[in-house]
């Protein structure tokens, strides 16, 4: 099994990347594969709002210069998503934002690709703020039918320069707890495939109340 992470701090080897290796290395002990993508140094448009992707179905976003429909393929093939955000005026940082608002978009026009995956989020954080972004994205996630792990805390780790975060113990064993729970999800997915008759999804109804 796969795991894909999405770290999203402009800083590679940060404290967001810290949190993602810490549950990486809990999925890595129980032979599940976790392959890091570095998201936030690169330039990422937002969403157009242009429907193009519900149009087309092609799995594809209409913005061909960057990434972004390459690492959309990677997440449709992946068993399991994480996704990681420094913590920018109590929100996701701008370009995993751009990122996130356009590949879920996608995914979830395009036949639900990600339903039943499994899906977790991590945060890097200074001081304050750390918990709305955890919920803001864990609403991609809950957005795409997702399995999701928890641990004995909310996903959040302090720290402000690079690699402070691993002296957060609380934070760390956190996210040590975070990568047992979800590679055990994983592997009950995937043991529950064998015997388990997987549920019907429905198409999405679209509604807004202005008559």
């Amino acid at each position: 099994m796969k795991v894909l992470a999405f770290n999203g701090s402009p800083n590679k080897n940060g404290n967001t990347y810290e949190a993602i290796r810490a549950v990486a290395v809990e999925l890595e002990k129980e032979n599940i594969e976790v392959e890091i993508i570095h998201v936030g140094n690169k330039v990422v448009r937002g969403c157009l709002a242009c429907g193009g992707c519900s149009r087309n179905m092609n799995e594809e976003c209409v913005i061909k210069n960057d990434e972004v429909n390459e690492w959309i393929q990677k997440m449709k093939e992946a068993d399991g998503i994480i996704l990681g955000s420094p913590v920018h005026y109590a929100a996701i940082a701008g370009t995993m934002k751009s990122f996130l608002d356009r590949a879920f978009l996608v995914t979830s026009v395009n036949g639900s690709m990600l339903r039943h995956k499994v899906g977790a989020s991590v945060v890097a954080v200074r001081r304050a703020g750390g918990v709305p972004v955890f919920d803001q994205l864990n609403n991609f996630i809950n957005y795409s039918e997702m399995a999701m792990p928890t641990s004995n805390y909310w996903n959040v780790i302090f720290g402000n320069a690079p690699g402070e975060a691993v002296k957060d113990e609380e934070g760390m064993q956190i996210m040590r707890i975070l990568g047992k729970n979800m590679a055990w999800l994983m592997n009950l997915v995937e043991l529950g495939k064998e015997h388990i008759k997987e549920s019907t999804g429905e198409e999405k109804v679209f509604m807004n109340f202005i008559r």
